[in-house]
């Protein structure tokens, strides 16, 4: 990967579920000293700030259930505007915020892909397949929606209409531990097969990784990165308040960073679902810089030692 031009996007987004606190995320990854981070790495940074939602207008959904859907459309076109907008100017890092997030940005890159007649893939690092849509979603949270929309499911008329729909080749759900029912059936309907932790258990993390690699290069696509604190293991990366047991270890993570890397073909992130509430001094925070650092060119031997004490 060539020296970027990073982009940084705050996007304090808490309305995606009930437990209060992601809205932090954007400032404990600057405390984390994600810019320093980057900077000595080579790359650009420039600091945009926090973004606020767009204006809210009045927004209905036939499921009752469904939480904060005005505020989580206001933040989608917000999202979108200013994704795109940095998509044409260098390489976007959101920073959330809960992965209602996704909604937004994934509309903005698909936008941009389209302007620029290149295909858009989506690599969703996630505990979580994010497939459910506003009619499907039984505890209403629409964190878990944005892969639905980006593949084009039907149930987002709330929601402006979503540019270029990914069809399920595009898509990549890597480390997918937790699948509703519902979800999964609409998953084999759309031909959409996750790279779950089982499949990572028998391949092991390379394979499956470079095999949708290979697909990014072979149609020169442009290739966004959304990880999720879930797809980490709560062991080591407590501060999220959808936390699954048996997520990537700390080493498995770096490599995939590092593949991710070494292939040139990212070009935009977004990490969601932290809540610094929930974290242990900063632990996660610095794990997912740590993380970022290492997709954006830091090599193996070039981790400091670090006490959590």
């Amino acid at each position: 990967m060539s020296k970027r031009h990073c982009i940084l996007l705050g996007a304090p987004v808490d309305c995606g579920q009930r437990r209060p606190g992601c809205l932090m995320g954007p400032a404990a990854y600057r405390v984390a000293g994600i810019a320093a981070a980057l900077g000595a790495l080579g790359h650009t940074v420039e600091d945009r700030g926090d973004l606020a939602p767009a204006p809210a207008v009045p927004a209905s959904c036939p499921n009752p259930a469904v939480h904060a859907l005005p505020q989580t459309v206001a933040w989608t076109r917000a999202l979108a505007e200013a994704t795109r907008a940095a998509m044409a100017e260098g390489f976007p890092v959101v920073m959330g915020g809960d992965h209602a997030l996704g909604l937004g940005v994934l509309a903005g890159l698909a936008a941009h892909a389209a302007e620029a007649g290149r295909p858009l893939f989506l690599l969703w690092l996630d505990a979580h397949s994010d497939f459910h849509t506003p009619l499907t979603t039984q505890s209403g949270n629409l964190h878990g929606t944005p892969v639905a929309y980006a593949a084009g499911r039907a149930g987002f008329e709330a929601f402006p209409p979503f540019p270029a729909p990914l069809p399920p080749g595009r898509i990549c759900l890597y480390g997918i531990r937790s699948v509703d029912p519902e979800e999964h059936a609409a998953l084999l309907a759309h031909d959409l097969v996750p790279v779950d932790m089982r499949s990572i258990d028998e391949q092991g993390v390379v394979a499956p990784l470079r095999a949708f690699l290979a697909r990014v290069r072979a149609e020169g696509g442009l290739l966004h990165v959304s990880l999720d604190v879930d797809f980490l293991d709560p062991g080591i990366a407590p501060a999220v308040g959808t936390t699954v047991p048996g997520g990537t270890t700390f080493r498995e993570a770096h490599l995939v960073m590092e593949l991710l890397h070494e292939s040139g073909l990212v070009t935009s992130l977004d990490l969601a679902e932290l809540n610094p509430f929930l974290d242990d001094r900063g632990r996660t925070a610095r794990l997912m810089v740590d993380l970022v650092g290492s997709l954006m060119g830091r090599k193996v031997f070039d981790r400091p030692t670090r006490s959590f004490a």
